[in-house]
């Protein structure tokens, strides 16, 4: 997906990969209450504020402008702006939260002690999945921990994004993390799947093994 089409689909409301509730993987799943964490391609996710709640500093990354507003103003939180970069920071005041908006891959802030990853593997195309992959670790503490959500479909039936990334592609990109629910999420897939005649889609939860 190129930038252009990253910011047509937020101007033009087409993000069925949005969850309004946040994800299920992570509420059962996330088992850290301290900490910072990095949420790549954070989209407007309520699962920002859900982290910041549990104790944590939350910094999330994301392209678009129009979904950095709206997660304020769908989470009722007020905001101050800086610029970092080529990046603007928006932080909230209310909670430790605070979202850069611009190209992951100008972002270095660094040292991040947990990694959360629902919509940014899936999001990116899969020739730059290992580009994606070394920038992510680069961010992160040597022993941070990490969860990440993937996608697993038949992608004759209908192309990305989100991308399908299989076990085996997991295994060569993160080698510490082991694989911990799976789930058929059909019924939460993007509406183009479904007018594909996709009838089977599993979300997967990788968790660190430490």
């Amino acid at each position: 997906m190129t930038t252009e089409d990253w910011h047509d689909r937020w101007a033009n409301g087409r993000t069925g990969w949005h969850e309004p509730d946040g994800n299920a993987g992570l509420k059962r799943h996330w088992c850290w209450k301290s900490g910072s964490v990095l949420v790549p391609f954070c989209g407007k996710s309520p699962d920002l504020a859900w982290l910041a709640r549990r104790g944590h500093d939350v910094v999330g990354v994301e392209l678009s402008e129009i979904a950095v507003r709206h997660f304020f103003a769908e989470q009722g939180l007020e905001f101050v702006t800086d610029q970092e970069g080529s990046l603007t920071r928006f932080s909230a005041i209310q909670l430790p939260i605070s979202i850069y908006c611009g190209d992951y891959f100008s972002f270095k802030l660094s040292s991040f002690d947990a990694l959360y990853d629902r919509g940014a593997l899936v999001a990116v195309d899969p020739l730059i999945r290992q580009k994606y992959a070394a920038h992510t670790r680069g961010l992160l503490k040597s022993a941070a921990r990490q969860l990440i959500v993937t996608l697993e479909y038949d992608q004759a039936v209908v192309q990305g994004p989100p991308f399908a990334v299989t076990a085996d592609e997991m295994s060569a990109l993160w080698n510490d993390l082991e694989r911990v629910a799976e789930q058929d999420d059909i019924d939460n897939c993007p509406p183009k799947f479904l007018d594909a005649g996709l009838t089977d889609i599993k979300e997967v939860v990788w968790r660190s093994v430490r």
